[in-house]
């Protein structure tokens, strides 16, 4: 197995640059086939969304084999042939290959950020029993061999994929080491100039990597479905397409950083004493219109860097699936608002604070089955992901239908914590915050889901060092509702100006509620 890993890292080394393609489209087909597998559930004789499903892991499988990524090739090929089977109606899709393909996706995923690892010079990890595991419950499906359902790869042993629980990576955020970075920084999708569709390294349909040649092969056309940060849904046959390029984050945000200082730079300009009241008609047209200019640069610019929530709600559907199977409790997820767009670095790091907060829904809020019928309610809870444009801030709501904060309860809990004093009073709503005290919770026994008292301390710093901030509403045996808001972006803003006696201050324009001009009386 070492030396495999090794063969198949010297080839990518020799060309880091196709590597990084490889590495970035194999995720970002990954990524893609959880949506689809989930759709399928629900309608498992659509062949449409089996089709849509068996073209990433035919175009990944083609390219780890032009590659010589002989690991990956081999899974994607066997789940592949399943899949086939099932296109051509000789296999059934049910349960147990639903949770299959969604456990070779995360292995996959694993071994895609293993060889990133690696290739920047961090340490790998043994991922070659959960490969193997995975090769041999498709095998048995091919041969129609057990049918129930596989267990998910977070109920999977240490040993096959390390998936860290999330009250450990919302803390890596804030305080551990950082990773390795990557020798191929992520690229981000934005719109090309041209039409056509995007291309995708390496040839689909060549079986062996013994006759990869020895220069790169020619991109061709991808087959595979569109990336999330395209589209959440399969494409249909009469939608259009979008053309788009792959470009680094890190030269985006370089683009980004210099549009900033050119349009500092023209404010100065603009405002400079030395021009105060000495425009000519034609220097102070060419002036403003080189301050639309920079506006219309400026605006461009900062919509490359927003992107769609979608990919990240999306993440939460299989959590949210994953972890109704493991409590036994029946929850259906909506989804509200997924085309609203913010800064790009905030999806990332909101990533971890909405799965914390999903799992705490789930675990916490909902009651189960026979908790709510004998409440009146219906057997299966509702869990809401919204997100949607507030001012100049994006608001996400987190809502469940469950039992609601006990207000007495979280008091009692605090008081008995040394948290509040025995004859201190507050408000429902300072009641409800104590819930982000560090180690604070209610939970009655500790789950593997949640009940630590960890993380959600953690969620509130994070937010905040986002400059958002989260507000609960609750209402006992209806539900709660987080809602988190942020400002659109963390780049550069327009700020207003204003004069205290001999101090100057800038202040954020959305933070501005009204201005207006005292008289002299006031």
């Amino acid at each position: 197995r070492s030396d495999r890993i090794e063969a198949e890292l010297e080839i990518l080394r020799s060309d880091a640059e196709l590597a990084g393609l490889f590495l970035v489209e194999a995720l970002d087909h990954l990524s893609s086939i959880e949506a689809v597998v989930l759709q399928l559930e629900a309608t498992p004789a659509d062949t449409g969304l089996l089709n849509d499903l068996f073209r990433p892991f035919h175009t990944i499988k083609g390219n780890a084999g032009a590659l010589g990524v002989t690991s990956v090739q081999e899974l994607a090929h066997q789940v592949e042939n399943l899949l086939d089977r099932c296109r051509a109606g000789k296999h059934p899709f049910g349960a147990p290959e639903a949770d299959m393909v969604l456990k070779a996706v995360d292995v996959l995923t694993a071994i895609m950020k293993d060889i990133e690892r690696r290739l920047a010079g961090g340490a790998g990890q043994e991922l070659e029993a959960a490969r193997v595991d995975v090769l041999i419950i498709v095998t048995a499906l091919l041969e129609d061999g057990p049918t129930e359902a596989v267990p998910s790869t977070r109920d999977a042993s240490p040993a096959a994929v390390t998936l860290e629980p999330v009250e450990e990576s919302v803390g890596d955020v804030t305080g551990a080491a950082p990773a390795a970075t990557p020798v191929i920084a992520p690229p981000v999708t934005v719109p090309a100039a041209t039409s056509g569709p995007a291309p995708s390294i390496g040839s689909p349909d060549r079986p062996e990597p013994s006759n990869r040649p020895t220069q790169p092969p020619a991109p061709v056309p991808s087959a595979g479905v569109p990336s999330p940060a395209v589209a959440v849904a399969p494409r249909r046959a009469d939608e259009g397409q979008q053309a788009t390029v792959k470009v680094e984050t890190r030269k985006l945000d370089n683009l980004i950083d210099m549009v900033g200082e050119l349009v500092i730079a023209q404010s100065i300009i603009q405002e400079h004493p030395a021009l105060a009241g000495q425009l000519h008609g034609s220097l102070a047209r060419q002036l403003g219109q080189l301050k639309r200019i920079t506006s219309d640069l400026q605006r461009n610019a900062m919509s490359m860097r927003m992107v769609p929530i979608r990919q990240t709600f999306q993440k939460m559907a299989r959590l949210v699936r994953d972890l109704s199977k493991k409590s036994g409790k029946s929850v259906d997820l909506v989804l509200h608002g997924e085309e609203t767009e913010l800064d790009r670095r905030m999806v990332e790091e909101l990533n971890d604070p909405l799965m914390h907060m999903v799992r705490n829904s789930v675990d916490h809020g909902i009651e189960p089955s026979d908790a709510r019928r004998a409440a009146g309610k219906s057997g299966t809870g509702q869990l809401t992901l919204s997100a949607y444009h507030q001012g100049g801030s994006v608001v996400i709501a987190i809502a469940d239908d469950g039992g609601g904060l006990k207000a007495d309860r979280i008091l009692a809990k605090a008081r008995a914590q040394g948290l509040v004093g025995e004859h201190q009073t507050l408000t429902t709503g300072e009641i409800h915050q104590l819930i982000f005290k560090p180690g604070f919770s209610t939970a009655e026994q500790i789950t593997e889901i949640s009940g630590r008292g960890v993380g959600m301390d953690v969620v509130r710093r994070n937010i905040e060092a986002l400059r958002g901030r989260v507000d609960i509403q609750s209402e006992v045996g209806q539900g709660t509702t987080f809602f988190i808001k942020l400002p659109l972006t963390l780049a550069i803003l327009d700020g207003l100006i204003v004069t205290v006696g001999a101090e100057r201050y800038v202040l954020p324009v959305f933070s501005v509620r009204e201005s207006f001009r005292p008289t002299p009386d006031q």
